[in-house]
Formats: structure tokens, sequence, C-alpha cells
């Protein structure tokens, strides 16, 4: 099988870290994307060196400014076709709400861009140099998408919107379009300083299993999502939240 090339976005801690791994694991060649070069050039040195091969580049650039995203997918491409893009960057980023029109816009707008411009420009970007037939794209949503908070969790439901659409766009090109929402995820920045041991032990109640989620059970469902296995699964939201909200 020809080596695949896959590019995450947001790939240097957490979901997109460990989604880099799995697909560096089976050999693939990964392009991982943030805004902090630092953090990429370690992770990508880790990776490498843990597979002892040249799997794993980076390139700093923020991806919600749409020179930016072109000139990064037209560098990608520079390299050949596309197999898998996986858009994990953005997070929730909105200020804290100070009650005033102007602060909530603001907190709407922080929101859209870091997680909906960021996954929207970069997808756009690499589509002429996704792989027809047998592309697979994956956005990261999040159970916020179905139950809010309402900045961050519209902008996520946001890409639940774009998922469809671009399905439809694509799926007659034989390129698949999913996504995945996580619920409470441990070993991330996501949480930050909220992240106490009361805030976790909230976030594990909700489930029915007891406990969080790890990158790698969230990675391990991007990565079937993206295989060749699932050329039958396209326009679909996958809920990995150990049952805090079902998936009706």
């Amino acid at each position: 099988m020809e080596q695949r090339r896959v590019v995450v976005s947001g790939g240097g801690t957490g979901i997109g870290l460990a989604t880099a791994d799995a697909f560096a694991a089976e050999g693939a060649q990964v392009v991982i994307l943030g805004r902090r070069g630092e953090v990429l050039k370690e992770a990508a040195a880790r990776l490498n060196t843990a597979y002892d091969a040249d799997l794993v580049s980076w390139r700093a650039t923020d991806l919600s400014d749409p020179a930016q995203a072109q000139e990064a997918a037209e560098a990608i491409a520079m390299h050949g076709p596309v197999d898998v893009v996986v858009t994990n960057a953005g997070g929730n980023v909105a200020a804290s709400d100070d009650g005033t029109l102007a602060g909530i816009a603001e907190g709407y707008r922080r929101n859209f861009e870091a997680n909906v411009l960021t996954a929207v420009l970069l997808t756009e970007g690499l589509l002429p140099y996704l792989r027809r037939p047998g592309g697979r794209v994956v956005h990261l949503s999040s159970i916020a998408a179905v139950r809010g908070p309402g900045s961050y969790g519209g902008a996520k439901a946001s890409l639940h919107a774009y998922t469809y659409e671009l399905a439809q766009r694509l799926g007659a090109e034989g390129i698949t379009v999913n996504a995945v929402a996580p619920g409470y995820v441990a070993d991330t920045e996501f949480f930050g300083d909220r992240a106490t041991p009361e805030f976790v032990r909230s976030r594990v109640d909700q489930t029915l299993v007891g406990k969080p989620g790890t990158p790698a059970e969230v990675a391990a469902a991007i990565r079937y999502l993206a295989s060749p296995e699932a050329g039958y699964v396209t326009g679909q939201i996958l809920h990995i939240n150990g049952g805090a909200v079902f998936g009706r």
C-alpha cells in the first residue's frame, strides 16, 4: 500500500498529537499544523524519535487567516496529494463574559474564527489536492455542539453543517467527510486551570462508564473514519463521550 499523507491541525498537543501519533504508527507521512512553532517542533521530534523515522513534519501557521491557510495548503501540496485532513485546531477561546454586548460579540467572533474558520479554510485550501477517490476529511466537533455553552457550542455545531454540506459535495468524487464529537477528555490543554479535581469529577460523573476519555481513544475513532474500511461512512457525527449524551 502506498504511503499515505495526513494533515493534522492543532497537532502539537492533546487529541491532535495523539492523532498524529496514530497515523505515524501506521507509517503515514504526517504534517502537523498550529500557531506555536516550538510546541510543534518538539512534538514532531518526539514522534520521529519514537518511530525511528522521518515521518512527521510541522508548520507554524494561523489557519484562521485566509492568506496563511492558502500558503500552508500550497506548501503541503508541493509534496504530493493529500489522503487525510484532520481539522483539530480550536478550543473555547472566548474571553470571560463581561456582560456587555460588545463582550458577547467578541466571544462569539473569537470562537467562530478559532473553531470554524480554521477548519473550513484549511479544508477548502487542500480540496484541490485531496486524493480522488479515497480522500478523507475528519473534523473535530464537541459534545458542546449539542448542549452548549453557546459561543463555543455554536461554533462546533457550525462544523456539523459544514460536514453535511461537504459530504454531499465530495461524495461523488470518492471522498468522505465526517466529524467526531468528544465529551470530557483528560490529558489535554483544553480546560487549563479549570481542571481541578472537583471539576474533573463533575464531568466524569456525567458519563455512564465512570471515566474520562483519552486522546488516544478519540484518535482511534479518527483513524477508523480515515481508513479505507470506512469508505461507506460519510456525513456522520461520531459522538465519543462515555454516554454523557446519547447518540440520537
